[in-house]
């Protein structure tokens, strides 16, 4: 009994914890491009590119990405930089010690945290970094205030500072928050091009998280049909078995 009222007391905990985060930070919704294979394809590329070579994805192997509509020869031309067999996982040569000397943690694996953290989170995150010459990796992050990873989009996005505004509440309390980002040099994409290019990511992220969301979902529409119409014929033969019973 004590150990159910523990796990319920950390459920709780951690619930109210996402409520107060959701609460302090103004998450821009992410663009929806699970059925877009050619999003899906370019956010792939993004994420072999930019974020594979910190970040793992162990639970995820590259003949998944078929199911994306790539071929074994795509897949190894473009996107086997980390390993030599199309059916190993996607892992990095980084040592977890090594990385945790260079960003003072180890960069987690990546294979469910759209799960863990949400396309919106994502989406919002890698849109809100910032220049910022007092962290050791010289960039902060808006969402994820000083977070231990640099910008590796930056040649993409360019070079930004953020804009703040100081607000005092009814203690007397100042509080000094972001309103916005001014661009200091520009990047390789322009703004539009840039949140398309993370809408790509995210979305491959989302689709790496679960790769068989979409047939999660239609076996459960024919699931719930199915109990649907299994709960008529026993209504029905129950009302039929003590029609004559009284």
């Amino acid at each position: 009994m004590k150990k159910l009222l523990s796990i319920l007391a950390m459920l709780g905990a951690t619930v109210l914890s996402m409520q107060v985060f959701a609460d302090e930070v103004t998450l821009d919704q992410a663009p929806d491009r699970a059925a877009d294979l050619v999003s899906l394809q370019r956010g792939a590329r993004l994420f072999v590119n930019y974020c594979l070579n910190c970040h793992s994805a162990t639970a995820m192997r590259y003949t998944r990405l078929h199911d994306i509509g790539l071929t074994d020869k795509q897949i190894e031309d473009n996107l086997l930089f980390a390993t030599d067999k199309v059916g190993n996982p996607m892992t990095v040569a980084m040592r977890p010690a090594d990385a945790k000397e260079w960003f003072g943690v180890a960069p987690p694996d990546l294979s469910v945290e759209a799960r863990a953290r949400g396309g919106d989170w994502i989406y919002t995150y890698l849109r809100s970094f910032y220049q910022d010459d007092t962290r050791p990796t010289g960039w902060n992050n808006a969402v994820f205030p000083n977070v231990g990873m640099p910008h590796v989009l930056w040649q993409l996005q360019g070079v930004r500072t953020p804009k703040f505004e100081d607000s005092t509440d009814e203690s007397g309390v100042t509080e000094h928050r972001i309103i916005g980002f001014q661009q200091v040099t520009p990047g390789t994409m322009s703004a539009n091009d840039y949140d398309d290019a993370v809408a790509d990511l995210t979305s491959y992220l989302v689709w790496m998280a679960e790769p068989a969301a979409k047939e999660r979902k239609q076996i459960g529409a024919w699931v719930l049909l199915f109990l649907g119409l299994l709960s008529f014929f026993a209504w029905r033969l129950n009302a039929a078995y003590w029609k004559d019973i009284k």
